[in-house]
């Protein structure tokens, strides 16, 4: 039996990876220091014969020792996910996405494994034409703390090709939507459908910027088909993590919402914050791999507007904090 160490398992994506491993079979370690408080995420895989927690922080060795005790594979999810949680919190981006991702990259460097996952972004690519496609070979231009620190991290791991024992692999992940135990409102899809749901009037930025988008479920189907592929398939790769049919604007993505909330309303403007602008081909990860998502953003809106009509998630507006990247509570041990 394969035993999986997620570091930062109790996140948005790593509870649905979690959930995942553990029905496949696997055996599964996360470990997690709540930076934002969010203990109830892990709550529903406590007892389960399989899973096992560890409080602790990806950059103290001696918490990275005890979580991985006879562990097979490591996936690194952990860390500051975003670019306003970075810009915020520059010093913990630092401690964190930076030091502590280092760390954990040098750590496990050292150990016998089979294959070391780093989770990366396809917010690398920052800011492009409308009528380029980047692939993994194109050139990379981070405009955010969050970014800037992923491309090292990257380099990082890829400079252990020849030294390190095990595979490693990089997955620059697409945007994320999709029902989590740790759900987030703070990203494109499920924060569009929130306020739209819940009567506020959306006011969307530069509608015609386009991102990629990727349902938490397809994400842990990839995990898992990048554990049991062959070495030489990706062995120190770089995978595009998504699927072009999610390829979408933001005008794209209201749209769609208004076709299942068509009393809502929607204000465009120019000029926002967010300045980052791609489309990504996902050709390498469905040629190598044969990953092809499952879900639409159609799907994710559809499950996410169904949820809310039954009644769930109704403190989302009042309770940002609890679902999403806005604060932290995070004090290095080291």
């Amino acid at each position: 039996m394969k035993k999986i160490l997620l570091v930062g398992g109790s996140g948005y994506v790593g509870t649905v990876i979690t959930s995942h491993l553990l029905k496949r079979g696997y055996a599964v370690n996360v470990l997690d220091n709540f930076v934002y408080g969010n203990q109830f995420s892990a709550e529903l895989f406590l007892g389960e014969s399989n899973y096992k927690f560890y409080k602790g922080d990806l950059g103290k060795d001696s918490d990275l020792e005890n979580a991985s005790e006879g562990v097979t594979d490591v996936v690194l999810l952990g860390g500051l996910v975003g670019d306003p949680i970075t810009k915020t919190y520059p010093n913990e981006s630092k401690l964190i996405n930076t030091d502590g991702v280092t760390n954990c990259i040098n750590y496990f460097s050292k150990k016998q494994l089979d294959k070391f996952i780093l989770i990366s972004t396809c917010s690398n690519y920052g800011l492009i034409k409308d009528n380029q496609v980047a692939d993994e070979n194109f050139e990379l231009n981070p405009l955010s703390l969050y970014a800037k620190a992923k491309v090292a991290a990257e380099s990082t791991l890829i400079s252990k090709k020849g030294i390190a024992s095990f595979t490693g692999v990089v997955l620059r992940f697409a945007t994320a939507f999709g029902l989590s135990p740790r759900m987030r409102f703070d990203l494109s899809v499920s924060e569009f459908t929130r306020d739209l749901f819940f009567g506020e009037t959306l006011k969307v930025f530069d509608e015609h910027t386009w991102r990629p988008y990727c349902h938490v479920r397809d994400f842990a189907r990839l995990i898992e088909m990048v554990l049991n592929a062959d070495k030489d398939r990706v062995n120190f790769e770089i995978f595009n993590a998504g699927g072009d049919k999610n390829n979408c604007t933001k005008k794209m993505i209201v749209d769609e919402i208004l076709n299942n909330i068509p009393e809502a309303k929607v204000e465009y403007g120019a000029n926002g914050t967010d300045p980052r602008n791609y489309k990504v081909s996902f050709e390498k990860v469905k040629n190598r791999l044969g990953f092809v998502p499952q879900y639409s953003v159609q799907d994710g809106i559809v499950e996410l507007v169904l949820a809310m009509k039954n009644g769930f998630y109704k403190d989302a507006l009042e309770n940002k904090n609890k679902y999403g990247n806005y604060v932290i509570n995070y004090k290095s041990e080291n």
